[in-house]
């Protein structure tokens, strides 16, 4: 044992003095508010997929789909089928859109159409949503450690936490997206050595459908209400996710960030299916204990080398979330609400100070709540459904932007958060999903101000 933990802590040491070394290396783009929040321009498309993917195939994903995989199947695919489509319909529906927008922040696109009510609103939305997000985050990448390294969870979510903010500070979006090209490669390499030793251990696919339940093996065992939901909020997230829109306005052209996506959405499926394949063979493994533990139960029975690089990934793939949640939250934070209200001016050095303290308080705070996270998948899909809403409003702005007025909008998002954030602290009432009331929220209010507005004056944005 202790050989091992030798050996996964010199190749974890190893990998992220290379991080480490990448982000000092780009310091210099992280000097001004604007090089923090955008890293300079013009990346190639297989950087900005690789980032996107690498955010997506986070440490909550990878777990929580293992997790219901450990104890429904192979149908907890289903919310990386989402995913995948999300950024296939992205490509083909909106990224155009946002790069003519002009705008790198989606309150930004929304006031442009429903005005400064409405912008307020959003950037609220989506730090609230980005947070939850983390939360997720955290308790996956501390599941792992306290699994691998046998100490305590809670010890292991804080460590996490104070190593998280202490990365995320250094390089800004260069380093970011620099890093997430290296995390996302080992982090896919890493699931698929997991996956490997999982069939070899368990005995193979044959040895699976002897030993398992018939209904695990069935596409659509989860329930097409829960499909549809994880449809929802996985499309949902993928239109109106800040750091998604700074990576994709960050490209040269909208063909490049398309190519970006399509890279992105050809890789989804096969993670999702070793994620789950790996839950069902921890089912067969290690039958009885918690499912949140099937994936790290699993990397702690592994061989040593095979198991550093999964948990490099796993880390690397947190560390990326992380730094990209918390820089769009403090992007959100800064540009919608203190420079116009407290540094009109813009003076810069004020701007990146506070861009600074945003990055350690967005960092922290999910902590708490994180200590006391169990359904991984369950609270990641939350984060996600919050953004459908905003989805929706995006698509009405861009294709429909004279239905509804901006109070319909307004409404709709106080609507949306309060109905889909109390139905799912109930337990998802009646097996309804909270994203169906963030995707019904606006389309209400909108529908029903577009019925009772009484002429052209109402179609002007609020200001």
């Amino acid at each position: 044992m202790e050989n091992r933990l030798i050996i996964i802590a010199a190749v974890t040491v190893g990998y992220f003095a290379l991080m480490s070394y990448i982000t000092y290396s780009v310091r210099k783009h992280a000097n001004s508010a604007e090089g923090m929040t955008a890293g300079g321009r013009n990346y190639p498309a297989y950087l900005i997929g690789a980032l996107l993917l690498s955010e997506f195939i986070g440490s909550s994903v990878s777990i929580g789909t293992a997790q219901k995989g450990y104890e429904l199947g192979i149908s907890a695919a289903w919310n990386l089928v989402a995913l995948s489509l999300g950024f296939l319909l992205l490509a083909i529906v909106l990224v155009k859109k946002y790069k003519e927008s002009g705008q790198s922040t989606i309150s930004g696109i929304l006031a442009q159409t429903y005005g400064e009510p409405v912008r307020y609103a959003a950037s609220i939305l989506t730090i609230v949503a980005l947070g939850i997000v983390a939360v997720a985050l955290y308790a996956s990448g501390g599941a792992v450690l306290a699994a691998v390294l046998h100490i305590n969870k809670t010890v292991a979510i804080l460590l996490v936490g104070a190593i998280t903010v202490m990365y995320v500070s250094l390089g800004g979006m260069r380093s970011v997206v620099y890093t997430n090209f290296a995390h996302s490669i080992v982090k896919y390499l890493g699931v698929i050595l997991a996956l490997a030793y999982a069939l070899e251990a368990s005995g193979g696919i044959g040895a699976l459908q002897a030993q398992l339940p018939a209904k695990m093996f069935n596409w659509v065992e989860i329930g097409w209400g829960q499909i549809i939901a994880w449809m929802i909020g996985g499309i949902g997230s993928i239109f109106a996710t800040q750091y998604v829109i700074q990576a994709l306005v960050s490209t040269d052209n909208p063909a490049v960030a398309k190519r970006a996506c399509y890279y992105v959405s050809s890789l989804m499926i096969p993670f999702g299916l070793m994620a789950a394949l790996i839950g069902m063979c921890s089912a067969v493994l290690y039958p009885g204990m918690k499912s949140i533990d099937a994936f790290p139960t699993l990397i702690a029975h592994m061989p040593a080398f095979s198991a550093s690089i999964m948990i490099v990934g796993l880390a690397g793939a947190l560390f990326g979330g992380i730094s990209a949640t918390t820089l769009a939250s403090a992007t959100l934070a800064m540009k919608d609400f203190y420079d116009p209200w407290y540094n009109k001016a813009k003076n810069d050095a004020k701007s990146l100070m506070f861009l600074r303290i945003a990055i350690i308080v967005a960092g922290l705070l999910p902590l708490v709540l994180a200590l006391y996270a169990e359904k991984l998948l369950m609270i990641a899909f939350l984060g996600k459904a919050l953004r459908a809403t905003l989805a929706v409003l995006v698509l009405m702005a861009f294709y429909a932007p004279k239905f509804g007025t901006p109070r319909g909008a307004f409404v709709g998002v106080i609507v949306s958060v309060i109905a889909t954030i109390g139905w799912f602290l109930a337990g998802n009432p009646y097996g309804v999903d909270s994203s169906y009331l963030a995707l019904a929220g606006p389309l209400l209010t909108m529908g029903i101000s577009h019925l009772f507005k009484s002429g052209p004056a109402h179609t002007s944005p609020v200001r």
